[in-house]
């Protein structure tokens, strides 16, 4: 019954990645295919391990307005389909961990069958608003993971720069884009995304385009200092929003204006959290 509710909504969000199917046994990818053996992906279990750290943009920021950064010792993490998130499934998530002091985390046993857009990691405590940050999308190979994830990286988001970034934004526009439904971006529910170069470095006057045109006009790009917002390109801090209908979930996806190879991102949205995800050139993320 899960599968079938699971694989509804998969339709009706108009998801084709092979991750909402199921796969066929295939080679393993490596250098050299001959040596790979077949890799039955429906019962295939994984292990997530990688870093947290607060948002680099959101740490900037809250230095340069004489704020701290929150504790991220200790917290509770969790890795979790963003899709399920969504939708409210009770088998979004695949296990917790508790961030150490230099904010690793581990999680093994995934079941890589039951990914269907992505993994992600959420996180939500003292200071932080409710997100959850991509650290697998099945866009790269059009599939389900086959290896284990290592090196991963996660960003926590603050409240005050949520805060901030819903009052650059405004309660005109806010309430526009949910009619009257939401004054916040929380309640609206948004995707937050970082455009950086191949060493990780913010890129200005880059614009992000959906593949729904019409959702364009739901992309922001704030200013570095989080006073104003506009719909041109980004700032030299290279961040851009989403603001979600403050309904039930959408799904899309969102790539660099006119660079033709980069590869589209997934997105999904729905109230009372929000989605983070970085756009970087080539197939691997950058090492911060």
């Amino acid at each position: 019954m899960k599968h079938r509710l699971l694989l509804a909504s998969c339709v009706l969000l108009g998801l084709t990645s092979s991750g909402c199917g199921s796969d066929d046994s295939a080679p393993d990818p490596g250098y050299r295919t001959e040596d790979s053996e077949p890799v039955d992906v429906d019962n295939l279990s994984i292990r997530v391990s990688g870093q947290a750290r607060v948002l680099p943009e959101a740490a900037r920021w809250l230095a340069a307005t004489g704020r701290s950064e929150p504790s991220l010792s200790g917290l509770s993490v969790t890795i979790e389909e963003p899709l399920r998130v969504a939708v409210n499934d009770l088998d979004a998530t695949f296990g917790t961990s508790a961030l150490d002091d230099a904010g690793a985390f581990g999680v093994a046993g995934i079941r890589v069958k039951d990914v269907n857009v992505g993994l992600a990691v959420g996180m939500s405590g003292p200071g932080l608003l409710r997100t959850s940050s991509i650290i697998y999308d099945s866009t790269f190979t059009g599939s389900r993971p086959r290896t284990n994830l290592i090196e991963t990286r996660a960003y926590a988001l603050p409240e005050s720069f949520h805060d901030a970034l819903s009052t650059a934004l405004g309660e005109t526009r806010l309430l526009g884009h949910t009619e009257n439904r939401a004054r916040a971006l929380r309640d609206a529910g948004f995707a937050l995304g970082r455009v950086v170069d191949e060493n990780g470095r913010p890129r200005a006057g880059v614009r992000v385009v959906p593949n729904r045109t019409e959702l364009a006009d739901r992309i922001y790009y704030p200013s570095a200092d989080l006073s104003s917002v506009n719909q041109e390109s980004t700032s030299e801090e290279g961040l851009f929003v989403y603001v979600h209908t403050g309904l039930a979930v959408e799904s899309f996806q969102v790539s660099v204006e006119g660079e033709a190879n980069a590869v589209p991102r997934n997105v999904v949205t729905a109230p009372g959290w929000g989605l983070m995800l970085t756009l970087y050139p080539g197939l691997h993320p950058p090492i911060e």
